[in-house]
């Protein structure tokens, strides 16, 4: 693991230690190694892998509905985000506003996921919705394209 990568991994898990003490929640085991797996993952993980990579090397099966649990558990506090796309999870390393938009860029080869926040595609998306009479529950936009290190590795 690199240098920054663990920086990453360890600001995460310190944001998810004190977010479940501040709101009186307990992060279990189970939801732990499953935000851990994640932040030491370079890719999204489908729930199917996330069961794979906790089981390893682990002494007895592991219970796909205490995963299922995790993953709901870490979402519904902001401390991982499900790509509708794939299907698949990944960690959050800060805190949103309420009403912001998250916009993630995922490499089409790489696999890579960039989270970023736009005000412009937040107004975007927010006059559009008035227009049509609609209001947004959640505001997530995914985009596939090309990473910056996928293009410049050229085809």
């Amino acid at each position: 693991m690199t240098a920054v990568h663990k920086s990453l991994h360890d600001d995460i898990m310190e944001r998810a230690e004190r977010l479940c003490r501040e709101r009186a929640l307990k992060l279990t085991p189970m939801r732990r190694r499953v935000l851990e797996v994640l932040t030491l993952s370079h890719a999204p993980l489908s729930a199917t892998a996330l069961i794979a990579a906790i089981g390893e090397g682990a002494e007895k099966p592991v219970s796909p509905i205490l995963v299922y649990r995790a993953l709901d558990f870490l979402a519904s506090t902001g401390l991982i985000h499900r790509l509708a796309a794939r299907n698949a999870y990944v960690p959050c390393d800060h805190e949103h506003r309420e009403d912001e938009t998250t916009v993630f860029l995922v490499c089409a080869h790489c696999g890579g996921v960039d989270e970023v926040a736009s005000r412009e595609v937040e107004k975007g998306l927010e006059g559009s919705a008035t227009a049509a009479g609609f209001r947004p529950l959640a505001r997530t936009v995914e985009i596939e394209g090309e990473c910056a290190s996928c293009r410049a590795a050229g085809p």
